[in-house]
């Protein structure tokens, strides 16, 4: 009996090493490629090698965007992940016995900053400015072109709840002074948020919404996202951009209502914009996290029978604090 095999690209992440221990509990031989190996990115005859034959292909490469958008950094996440992606592009159509499933990291984020209603994969309107550029040049590297023999979904993820740098990030705040609702308002604009790539978008010069702390979370615990991956696998009919969050978004203020019970903190300051921007410059963190509407429902999940483990905030963050 042959040994199945998996490949994983950027398993080094909180995410990835899950992955990891989840295929090979399933019997899976591994091969890992990143920027240190054991399959490095310049060696694509070594990625070919290895992407041939293989029965799933996950890429999860791509620079933490848990940082702030220097010029540098900037250009370090977009090119990390079309770059990557573009390689394993090349090495699936090279491949004579192509991966059945290529599952590619995307982001949740691609989406407008919406209030009036969520943004679904059907219905869902794409946004504009830097964050978004990065998810367009993302997918469209990842989906151009005819795979004949490789089915493809691009995971929509939104912001991943586990042992990741969000949640400590977040769960900092909460125990900090400015653990209340995040609201946004006036501040010196930038330019950090200004669109990249071939075609960017948006306006050059940051601006802001006035959200009063009822911008949408969306969320998903790393249950779900290992859960998420096995159904897509199990379901051939699935294919194109799938959005990995909870079904039940929460505003921002129950988002840190919820951050501070975990964390032990009864009261917590609401954050202005002129407060959040030092904490969150100490933290190295964008304040777009935050202050962003990211309303987001998995419609192609739900039709096709997924079932949840983490439907809902509260308990999920009681999970992860365990």
């Amino acid at each position: 009996m042959s040994v199945r095999r998996a490949v994983i690209a950027g398993a080094s992440g909180f995410i990835g090493e899950r992955l990891r221990s989840e295929l090979s509990g399933q019997g899976y031989e591994i091969a890992i490629i990143g920027r240190s190996g054991p399959i490095c990115w310049d060696d694509q005859d070594a990625i070919d090698c290895a992407v041939n034959g293989a029965e799933l292909l996950i890429n999860l490469a791509g620079k933490n965007v848990g940082c702030r958008y220097s010029s540098k950094a900037r250009n370090e996440i977009l090119n990390s992940r079309v770059q990557t992606t573009r390689i394993l592009h090349d090495a699936v159509s090279n491949a004579t016995t192509p991966p059945k499933l290529w599952l590619n990291a995307s982001t949740a984020t691609i989406y407008r900053h919406a209030m009036d209603h969520p943004n679904t994969e059907s219905t869902g309107q794409l946004g504009v400015g830097f964050s978004v550029d990065v998810a367009r040049n993302w997918e469209r590297e990842f989906l151009r072109g005819e795979l004949p023999s490789t089915r493809r979904v691009a995971l929509r993820m939104a912001i991943v709840l586990g042992d990741g740098p969000a949640t400590q990030k977040l769960v900092s705040l909460a125990k900090w002074a400015v653990g209340g609702p995040q609201i946004d308002g006036w501040w010196p604009s930038h330019t950090r948020y200004r669109g990249i790539g071939p075609d960017p978008t948006g306006p050059r010069r940051s601006g802001f919404y006035r959200t009063q702390g009822q911008q949408r979370f969306s969320w998903i615990h790393l249950d779900d996202v290992i859960g998420a991956i096995w159904h897509i696998q199990e379901n051939p009919g699935i294919s194109g951009p799938v959005n990995l969050s909870s079904p039940q978004p929460v505003t921002n203020t129950e988002l840190m209502a919820g951050l501070r019970r975990v964390a032990g903190r009864r009261f917590g300051l609401p954050a202005y914009r002129w407060m959040l921007e030092p904490a969150m410059f100490v933290l190295r963190v964008e304040p777009e996290m935050l202050l962003k509407s990211r309303w987001v429902l998995p419609e192609v999940l739900l039709q096709s029978g997924y079932k949840f483990s983490w439907p809902d905030l509260y308990p999920a963050l009681v999970d992860i604090a365990d």
